[in-house]
């Protein structure tokens, strides 16, 4: 091969490596799908603007089981969405996969039955967290600090619409 060549191609990909980098682009590191919610293994999670413990925090999340959404990897790096929308970066080992979910809006109908007429057996308000026991395409039986109850997927944030969780 020519060296010329070679040269030319080696600079194109230093070239492209330092746009992926510098446009935020990331490349998966793991054969998990993305996006996909997990959620918080400590009290506080510092949310960085980069993937690396020198980018300065965002934000501190102290909500411990909070669920966030994975929108993108890098080595040891997740990007992460969190249920108000903001986004930046934690360090894996302050994850799990473990599924929760939390109230966005208002207070919501936990129900006895994965029905809309079932008996409601709590008002759960916004920010409540609660584990995952599982869900149809429609509804999750969540367990909110002992009480289990039904709700439907447009009534918590950390399940995608028609997911299936067991």
């Amino acid at each position: 091969m020519n060296l010329a060549l070679i040269s030319k191609y080696v600079r194109f990909l230093t070239i492209t490596i330092l746009l992926i980098m510098l446009t935020g682009e990331t490349i998966a590191q793991t054969a998990l799908p993305l996006p996909r919610f997990v959620s918080l293994k400590a009290n506080e999670v510092h949310m960085r603007t980069g993937p690396g413990g020198r980018y300065p925090i965002l934000w501190k999340l102290v909500y411990r089981h909070m669920p966030v959404e994975i929108i993108a990897e890098f080595k040891n790096w997740r990007k992460i969405r969190e249920w108000e929308g903001d986004i930046g970066w934690v360090h894996k080992s302050m994850l799990k996969g473990q599924r929760w979910v939390i109230i966005q809006k208002g207070k919501q109908i936990l129900r006895r039955r994965a029905r809309h007429d079932a008996p409601a057996i709590a008002l759960v308000e916004r920010k409540t967290i609660g584990q995952i026991e599982k869900c149809s395409s429609t509804w999750c039986q969540i367990n909110f600090s002992g009480l289990t109850g039904w709700m439907r997927h447009s009534q918590i944030w950390g399940v995608y619409p028609r997911e299936k969780v067991r």
